[in-house]
């Protein structure tokens, strides 16, 4: 029985190997659920490439099957209203599936953070440094935390009170420049602020609780007056 069960842990812990090296990712998962990220147009749309947002607005998944290079571009350097490549490569995706991540891009280390905090970027990595690509897997599949996408801090805005918190509110537009090929283009999405409901004391479910209470105690009540009236069995 021994030996007859090793192949099925040795295929169980293939398994588990190949479902960890499914995607790369370099946060854990969290999102800030007071807000959702809604992407809305995509340029250029290659067949084979998809993008998403995950869990609100945590991470995008890009999947690429399109045999061409897909590129992802870090964060901007100068300002622009919109899709900037001044912040130098970030992450790729080769037509052969294979993922890479740029080490030497500051986008590299501040992803490693919901909010931005706790990391500390090298000073060899910067938007001009020469990239230095390191391998994760190849499977075609990227999931990265974007701050362009949510919301850098957890304090609630001002505008937000302002309008009610209990109201769905546009908060920005955002861009993030990408390249399909040979053409650049960007993925284009909106956040939005999820209303909250008002807190609401449940005085319903709180008069449903005291009447089983009641009515449990009642039933005791009467079970116990019953048995106190029974004769003892001797005189039965």
């Amino acid at each position: 029985m021994a030996r007859r069960s090793l192949p099925l842990v040795a295929l169980a812990f293939l398994a588990c190997v190949s479902v960890a090296h499914a995607t790369v990712s370099q946060t854990t998962d969290i999102t800030d659920t007071h807000y959702s990220s809604i992407l809305e147009k995509v340029y250029p749309q290659v067949a084979g490439v998809s993008w998403k947002v995950i869990d609100l607005n945590d991470e995008i998944r890009l999947i690429n099957h399109s045999h061409q290079r897909v590129i992802v571009y870090a964060y901007q350097v100068t300002p622009n209203p919109g899709p900037n490549y001044s912040g130098g490569q970030y992450a790729r995706i080769l037509g052969n599936g294979t993922v890479q991540l740029n080490e030497n891009s500051p986008a590299y280390y501040l992803n490693q953070s919901f909010y931005e905090t706790g990391v500390s970027v090298p000073s060899s990595a910067t938007a001009g440094a020469q990239p230095d690509w390191v391998t994760q897997a190849k499977t075609a599949t990227l999931y990265w935390h974007d701050h362009r996408i949510h919301y850098l801090t957890p304090i609630v805005p001002q505008f937000i009170k302002a309008r009610g918190v209990d109201h769905r509110q546009f908060v920005f537009a955002w861009y993030v420049p990408i390249q399909v090929g040979s053409t650049r283009g960007y993925l284009y999405g909106k956040l939005f602020w999820n209303a909250e409901k008002p807190f609401s004391f449940p005085i319903g479910a709180i008069i449903a609780f005291i009447v089983v209470v009641i009515a449990g105690a009642a039933l005791v009540i009467v079970v116990r007056r019953r048995r106190g009236a029974a004769p003892p069995r001797e005189a039965w």
